[in-house]
């Protein structure tokens, strides 16, 4: 595929991208910076500088409303001046965000909009409520998940409201790095999502 929808996440190994009581000032929730210790490497020639540039050389971004606001909106760049495309549930008037992002309402549109954006290159996805969106809709191609050697015990989890739909995955790459395993995944589709 020229230009996936890929997930990029960081993930405690039960599940969690945040501690608990993640909000405003509290990004991360308590203790979930921890699951961000590999972007120390990311400007190494190992594993984890590989991963990140390959994040950074993604053509358009599409985040889910909460990761939106709890980011400070990233002043409307989140790298390079890419389109940002907001997957949320309603837009309040008046409500305009900053710089290259725009509010979507409808899931397979945002999606749309943001491949015909990146043009060749792939579409960064941040955000468990736009990821389990985009997987509902079958509109999630791959999924970048940094598995981190750790045990949050609670917080956000990544995949808590998928539904009871069976969503098989293939792995196709492993990369070791110190305090992180990035795993690729490619998500089958159903045939009637490929249609």
């Amino acid at each position: 595929m020229n230009n996936p929808i890929r997930l990029y996440m960081s993930m405690s190994l039960d599940g969690y991208i945040a501690g608990p009581d993640d909000r405003p000032g509290q990004e991360l929730g308590r203790d979930g910076g921890r699951l961000f210790n590999w972007l120390d490497d990311r400007h190494s020639d190992g594993p984890s500088g590989q991963v990140y540039r390959e994040a950074l050389a993604t053509g358009a971004l599409i985040s889910g409303r909460r990761t939106f606001e709890l980011a400070g909106r990233w002043q409307g760049d989140h790298h390079d001046g890419v389109p940002i495309f907001v997957l949320t549930h309603q837009v309040d008037d008046g409500d305009v965000p900053p710089g290259h992002a725009r509010f979507v309402t409808d899931v397979e549109d945002c999606a749309r909009q943001a491949r015909a954006a990146a043009g060749d290159r792939p579409v960064m996805v941040h955000g468990a409520g736009a990821a389990q969106a985009l997987l509902r809709a079958g509109q999630l191609d791959e999924m970048e998940i940094h598995l981190v050697p750790v045990l949050l015990g609670n917080g956000r989890r990544l995949f808590d409201h998928l539904g009871g739909d069976h969503i098989e995955l293939d792995l196709v790459r492993r990369l070791e790095d110190r305090d992180v395993t990035h795993l690729r995944y490619r998500v089958h589709h159903r045939p009637e999502e490929a249609a």
